[in-house]
Formats: structure tokens, sequence, C-alpha cells
């Protein structure tokens, strides 16, 4: 098996923050599914919205 180098990971943007984030081994069944980079990002999402 080849390894993959990080650059060649696919990568998102955040929902909560907008910044990219790169495909992560624990989130491989996953994810299609995958919308925040962090559990801080996925916790604060409403946050965004209800300071504006």
């Amino acid at each position: 098996m080849k390894a993959v180098k990080k650059e060649n990971l696919p990568t998102k943007i955040c929902l909560a923050c907008n910044r990219p984030f790169s495909w992560r081994k624990k989130w491989a069944k996953v994810w299609t599914d995958v919308k925040y980079c962090s559990d801080k990002c996925r916790n604060n999402k409403n946050a965004k919205s209800n300071n504006s």
C-alpha cells in the first residue's frame, strides 16, 4: 500500500469558521458527512448566526 502525501489529501471548508481542513483517518468512513473542522466549531455552529 502506497502512502498519500499530505498535500494530496482531500479538503473541505468548515461551515463555522470558513477555514480549510484536510481529511483525517478517523473520518474515513464518514467523510461525506463531515462539515466542521473541530468539536469547537461544531458546538459553536449557531453562535455565528446568533451574533449577526
